[in-house]
């Protein structure tokens, strides 16, 4: 919890004044008091009241100050909304390890049947844009509400040689700021600017998912910094086990110019071949892990097909949430008021006369 006017906490010192108050007033009453020629007559003439039925309103009374006093610091708190207007940049790596087959029927395979499923799964409206990397990186459908350009465009998917995980953030977050007034693209000097904190979040966020390490391009964690900078989270998903496994991809994986598919930049070379000998894919855990914790996201293991099911499944959870702060004075004045009331409305009612019955009114 934070406060907008911190100082407005002075006005707590009320609270125990006014007791000083009252013990002064006191001690000036007793010096002025006057002399009466019997106290059991005063005292018959007063409403009786336990020493309870005295103390209790006064302590309701004060402790009803307190959350009052706080009220005018304009308390608040950080809690978790969701965003109406989160945009999704998945980012896929369709590196030629990607036709492992220790994920049946391979791990492109598996990744497309994934992320069709979450596409599918979104609420309408929600903006998902397309990124594939391998030893470059294109956008391949900008952010959109357009399900099934994002679909045909899954379809199209075609491996090539090479990995550049940062440049697949980097175009990421390119895409963003075409959609994002307030994010920069990527490349510009920022200055200072400090990395997103909790609460200090964009509310469109990237999600990287790959089955080795960066072997080219710009380095992941430099990549995550531009996008901490930003206040954009980054996701990451390692995706794969280290088992040995064949190498195969259908025909319609394989790149035959280095294209990511329809809509793919060229400039490298095709995987090459439909099958291969048993390889171990390495997954960079650590680096995965730094690009996550750089930009306050987080970083999660697939080693199936039904793992990576489970874990977009559940990202937009996390990611259809963003932290804000909202103020809750109101609810302190709540408080107080009720306090405050309780206290007074107890006094009135132990304090209340005697009272005269209806008959003897009528005499």
């Amino acid at each position: 919890m934070s406060l907008s006017w911190p100082w407005a906490l002075l006005a707590l010192l009320a609270v125990p004044l006014l007791p000083a108050v009252r013990w002064w007033l006191n001690r000036r009453r007793k010096r002025s008091a006057i002399t009466v020629s019997s106290v059991a007559l005063i005292k018959a003439a007063l409403p009786g009241r336990t020493a309870w039925r005295r103390k209790i309103p006064a302590y309701l009374f004060l402790a009803g100050l307190l959350p009052l006093a706080a009220a005018l610091a304009r308390p608040q708190a950080t809690v978790s909304v969701p965003a109406d207007n989160t945009s999704i940049l998945l980012a896929l790596d369709v590196s030629g390890s990607m036709c492992s087959t220790d994920v049946r029927p391979n791990r492109l395979a598996a990744a497309s049947d994934a992320a069709r499923k979450f596409i599918k799964a979104q609420k309408e409206g929600t903006k998902i844009g397309l990124v594939a990397f391998s030893g470059i990186a294109g956008l391949l459908v900008p952010p959109t509400t357009d399900q099934g350009k994002l679909l045909d465009a899954i379809d199209g998917l075609k491996t090539a040689r090479g990995t550049a995980i940062g440049q697949g953030i980097l175009t990421s977050i390119d895409a963003i700021a075409e959609i994002n007034p307030n994010v920069t693209k990527s490349g510009v000097d920022l200055g200072d600017q400090a990395p997103g904190r909790p609460g200090n979040f964009q509310p469109d966020t990237i999600v990287v998912l790959t089955d080795g390490s960066n072997t080219t391009g710009v380095d992941p964690v430099t990549a995550a910094q531009q996008a901490a900078a930003r206040h954009l989270r980054v996701f990451t998903i390692g995706f794969g086990t280290t088992n040995p496994s064949s190498m195969v991809c259908s025909a319609s994986q394989i790149g035959d110019d280095g294209a990511f598919g329809p809509r793919g930049g060229g400039g490298f070379g095709g995987f090459g071949g439909y099958g291969g000998r048993a390889r171990v894919q390495e997954i960079d855990e650590d680096t995965l892990q730094k690009v996550a914790d750089t930009t306050g996201g987080r970083y999660f293991r697939a080693q199936d097909a039904g793992k990576l099911n489970d874990i977009l499944s559940g990202l937009p959870k996390e990611i259809g949430l963003h932290q804000e702060h909202v103020e809750i004075s109101s609810w302190f004045v709540l408080v107080g008021a009720l306090l405050v009331f309780s206290g007074v409305g107890l006094s009135l009612w132990w304090n209340r006369g005697p009272a005269l019955s209806s008959n003897a009114n009528l005499r």
